[in-house]
């Protein structure tokens, strides 16, 4: 349960709200009190492009994490609740449609008391209001139970900002700003590896072989002599030696490249998004009236 206690935590404006899943929903903006038991009670969630939509969500049963603040309620329940402007205290018609919305009971609408203001008082992290209604606010600098002083008719005293107990007559708008820069660090590691593998090598190679033939020549008076050599009937045996040639293998290992490993630096594009923060200033009456539209960070001027 969140109490008075956990308040300075909630607004220390870097937390987020988390659904019953533990979702971010989006950025703490408002917390709202309860008037009898000074407990907080709402919450509202800065959604969408810059935080520029806010949603109420209950802080009954929520917990708070670190900074963050985890409800007991989807995403979904928070985006589709009824769009209310977080300017001031609720109506008791707004906190009606609320109670409904997340199915609550309980809710102090109509009590005797309570007509056109709902008695609940508003912490928020933007600015500093007092609506007409008469609920004043407290900005992030604040601590729990600090006492909600008017400074406005002490000599010398302008206004209050989260840089000190009191201001000169110029509000100080600040901004966060994405500064995006790289880091080296270790992606992977390569290493060459050499191992045998076998493979069939088929190559042709011409041989040669002798054979044998029989070649007659007739008896002439050149031959003659020769053929009347030796005795007249006889029996003879002559041979002759055949060769052949026959493959020979022979392997022998020889060096046919150099491999090494070397790097090359590549350069690629990579989008980076992030949530950056900034402080708008708006100009209001004494009812707590806008007299102007906002411009972030410029001048506005008076009717």
């Amino acid at each position: 349960m969140i109490t008075q206690n956990d308040i300075d935590t909630i607004l220390s404006g870097r937390g987020h709200v988390l659904d019953s899943h533990g979702s971010k929903i989006g950025s703490i903006g408002q917390v709202y009190l309860d008037d009898q038991t000074q407990d907080p009670s709402w919450v509202t969630v800065k959604t969408g492009l810059f935080g520029t939509s806010e949603s109420f969500a209950p802080l009954q049963g929520a917990n708070v994490n670190g900074n963050d603040v985890t409800i007991g309620y989807t995403k979904d329940q928070v985006k589709d609740a009824p769009r209310i402007e977080s300017d001031g205290a609720l109506s008791p018609e707004e906190e009606d449609r609320l109670y409904r919305h997340y199915g609550l009971s309980g809710h102090t609408a109509g009590v005797a008391g309570t007509t056109d203001d709902t008695g609940r008082d508003f912490l928020e992290t933007d600015t500093t209001r007092t609506t007409g209604t008469g609920t004043s606010g407290y900005e992030s600098g604040f601590q729990a139970g600090d006492e909600r002083l008017d400074r406005r008719d002490k000599p010398g005293t302008v206004g209050h900002d989260t840089s000190g107990p009191t201001t000169d007559d110029a509000m100080t708008r600040s901004e966060e700003q994405l500064h995006v820069g790289t880091e080296r660090r270790e992606a992977g590691r390569a290493r060459l590896r050499k191992y045998v593998v076998t493979e069939n090598v088929t190559k042709t190679v011409p041989v040669t072989h002798e054979e044998v033939r029989v070649e007659r020549e007739p008896i002439t008076d050149a031959n003659r002599g020769d053929a009347l050599d030796g005795p007249s009937i006889s029996e003879e045996e002559h041979e002759v030696v055949l060769h052949a040639e026959r493959p020979v293998v022979e392997k022998e290992a020889v060096p046919v490249e150099r491999v090494r490993l070397d790097k090359e630096t590549v350069t690629a594009q990579e989008t980076v998004t992030e949530e950056v923060r900034k402080e708008k200033i708006e100009l209001l009456d004494a009812d707590g009236t806008d007299l102007d539209g906002t411009t972030n960070g410029t001048d506005r001027r008076t009717q």
